[in-house]
């Protein structure tokens, strides 16, 4: 199993960390004496002074850096050990109307063992699918590593009653879902109702006993990257293990400069409660090409103790069968024919 520091870069033309990045995490702490966060949700007003003292977000400095990073390539002695992570990091996932038992078994079985004919590949991480379909998954994945995660609060919209939302959750977690994916209400947050947000996360935390939750904040629908910073910082205090860019259904989706604030608010919360939170990216990322970005974006960002599955996934669908491809091209030197790989 590859380790983190395999994970070695070319390195581009010098550039030092802006100080918008680099001293975030100072300036957070310096507003937040004592790095104590206790009380900050405690009323609307408290959390609105503070989530508008969090230091700004520089858009045109985040889209440059993330554009600067995304040229760094992985050494080629690294790379086969890369692309073993991303799949190690992957959420195998369907979220569709038309979902079979027989498509999640099938799911199910390439998530076990993603490459047929190659039993060297790792297994996934997870899969993901609706509240009712996680006992058929739990069962189909018994005996491996690979988790069940299921979408929950009223997926994709988070638009329901409380109660709705929750049942969602206690129907996931007695199903034996080892993950929650739960969804911000984001008309909430837009309309300033930020302390709503933060027990809604609570309640839903309570009820996940042993499951990870991961909050997704729809960041395509959040207008700005101060909004995608709060709102991180938001789904953090109320107790969030991940905090996740999309739902794959609104367009844009992950970006890397999305992933780079992210990944600045989870290194800057860490900084000052002592506790790491995960971050998935999650929609339209397809390629191995795109995917070993990202990883240069965690390395960079946030650090290689990132550079895991407990605290960096990606959420997809199709982009496993083209890291594949690239793994098969990295061990014989050919590209195999995508007819080669299941298409679950």
């Amino acid at each position: 199993m590859a380790s983190s520091s395999q994970l070695e870069t070319t390195t581009a033309h010098p550039m030092q960390r802006a100080s918008w990045i680099g001293s975030a995490s100072d300036r957070v702490m310096a507003r937040t004496p004592g790095a104590a966060l206790d009380g900050v949700a405690s009323s609307e007003a408290s959390l609105r002074r503070f989530l508008m003292g969090l230091p700004g977000v520089d858009q045109t400095g985040v889209e440059a850096r993330a554009a600067m990073l995304a040229t760094r390539s992985i050494k080629a002695a690294s790379k086969l050990a890369a692309l073993d992570m991303v799949i190690r990091m992957i959420d195998l996932t369907t979220l569709e109307g038309a979902d079979t038992p027989g498509k999640i078994r099938a799911l199910c079985t390439k998530a076990r063992q993603p490459d047929l004919a190659d039993t060297a590949v790792p297994p996934v991480a997870a899969v993901c699918v609706y509240p009712d379909l996680v006992e058929l998954a739990k069962s189909a994945l018994s005996g491996t590593t690979v988790a069940v995660a299921s979408v929950a609060t009223a997926f994709p919209s988070g638009r329901a009653a409380m109660s709705v939302k929750l049942g969602d959750v206690r129907e996931a977690v007695a199903a034996g879902a080892d993950e929650v994916d739960m969804v911000i209400d984001r008309g909430a947050f837009l309309s300033g109702r930020y302390q709503s947000i933060v027990e809604e996360v609570r309640a839903v935390k309570d009820l996940c006993g042993t499951a990870h939750l991961k909050v997704i904040l729809e960041t395509g629908e959040l207008e700005t990257y101060d909004n995608v910073k709060r709102a991180s910082w938001l789904a953090m205090l109320g107790g969030a293990d991940f905090v996740k860019t999309s739902t794959g259904k609104v367009s844009p989706a992950a970006t890397l400069p999305v992933a780079l604030v992210m990944l600045e608010a989870v290194r800057d919360f860490d900084a000052v409660t002592g506790r790491k939170v995960g971050v998935k990216v999650a929609g339209g990322i397809r390629s191995a090409k795109d995917a070993l970005r990202y990883l240069v974006v965690v390395k960079e960002t946030a650090g290689e103790q990132w550079l895991d599955p407990g605290h960096f996934r990606f959420g997809a669908s199709s982009l496993l069968n083209d890291v594949l491809m690239q793994r098969a091209k990295q061990l014989t030197g050919v590209y195999p024919c995508a007819d080669d790989f299941s298409q679950d």
